[in-house]
C-alpha cells in the first residue's frame, strides 16, 4: 500500500506546479495527475459544478489505485475538500489554501496583494483566512479574467500576457502593496514574468512547497510514505490530450504520453 502512487488533480495545468513540488520534495512517490483541461477555468463555475467533477476525478484516481490525494487547486479545495472528506474518510486528502498568513507575516508596508480566480476570492474559505490572519493588514484582492488561459497555451511571456499581469498589478503597487500572493495553482508558472514587472523588494508567496510538506507529513503519520523507486508519472486530460502533451516539457520540465480521461 505505501508504494501505491498519490493522486493529483487541478482545473488544468496549473497542479503541475504542485506536482512539481511533490516530486522534487518525495522522489520516491509515485504520481498521478487529471488535468480537468475540458471545464478549465474553475474559477468562473459553481460550486456545485466542481464539487460534482472533484468527486467524479476522485474516483477515477482511486480506481487508479491512489493512496491519497492532492486537491492542486485553490478553486476545487474550496468548493469541495469537505464533501471529498465525507465521501472518504479513512482517505488523506491534502488541498490549496491562498497563503494569507506567511504575506500577513512578511509585508512589511502592511499592505497584501492577492492574484487569483474569481472563484477562490468569492469563497468564504477565503473570507475566513482573511478574518483569521490579516486583521493588521490591508489586503487587496485582484481577479484575473483570462490569465488560466494563457498558462493553459504556454504562453507564459507572451506580450498579451505581459499586458494583462501589469494592468493587474500596477494599481496594487500603487497602493504600497510588497507581498502578493499567487492564489491559484497556475500562477507559480508566470513567476519570472511578474519579476520582471515588480519592483526588487516585492515578496511573492504561494503554496506549492507547503502542500508538499503537507502531504509528507500526513503519509508518515500513517506509513503511507513509499519506498520506492517512483513510477513514471502518469497523466490524464478530460481535454484533448495533444494539447497537455505539448505543454509539458514546458510547465513538467519533461515529455511524456497524455491519456484521455474516461468519460
Amino acid at each position: 500500500m505505501s508504494n501505491a502512487p498519490v493522486g493529483v488533480f487541478d482545473s488544468g495545468v496549473g497542479g503541475l506546479s504542485v506536482l512539481g513540488e511533490i516530486r522534487a520534495l518525495l522522489p520516491q512517490e509515485s504520481l498521478l495527475y487529471v488535468a480537468d483541461s475540458g471545464h478549465v477555468p474553475y474559477g468562473d463555475k459553481s460550486a456545485e459544478f466542481i464539487c460534482a467533477r472533484s468527486l467524479a476525478i476522485a474516483e477515477f484516481l482511486l480506481g487508479q489505485g491512489a493512496k491519497a490525494l492532492v486537491l492542486a487547486c485553490n478553486t476545487a479545495t474550496a468548493a469541495a475538500i469537505s464533501e471529498l472528506r465525507s465521501a472518504y474518510p479513512q482517505l488523506p486528502i491534502i488541498g490549496m489554501e491562498p497563503a494569507v498568513k506567511p504575506a500577513a507575516a512578511a509585508t512589511q508596508t502592511g499592505v497584501v496583494g492577492v492574484l487569483a480566480t474569481t472563484g477562490t476570492l468569492k469563497s468564504a474559505k477565503f473570507a475566513a483566512l482573511l478574518d483569521r490572519f490579516a486583521s493588521d493588514v490591508r489586503v487587496i484582492t485582484q481577479p484575473c479574467p483570462g490569465l488560466v488561459e494563457q498558462i493553459e497555451a504556454g504562453a507564459l511571456t507572451a506580450p498579451a500576457t505581459r499586458e494583462l499581469l501589469w494592468g493587474w498589478v500596477q494599481p496594487l503597487l500603487a497602493e504600497g502593496c510588497d507581498t502578493l500572493i499567487l492564489g491559484c495553482t497556475h500562477y507559480p508558472f508566470i513567476k519570472p514574468l511578474l519579476r520582471e514587472l515588480l519592483p526588487a523588494n516585492v515578496s511573492l508567496i504561494d503554496t506549492g512547497a507547503a502542500v508538499a510538506r503537507q502531504l509528507r507529513r500526513v503519509l508518515a503519520e500513517r506509513e503511507l510514505l513509499a519506498s520506492g523507486p517512483a513510477q513514471p508519472a502518469q497523466f490524464w486530460s478530460s481535454a484533448q490530450p495533444q494539447a497537455l502533451q505539448q505543454v509539458l516539457p514546458l510547465l513538467w520540465g519533461a515529455a511524456a504520453e497524455v491519456q484521455a480521461l474516461p468519460g
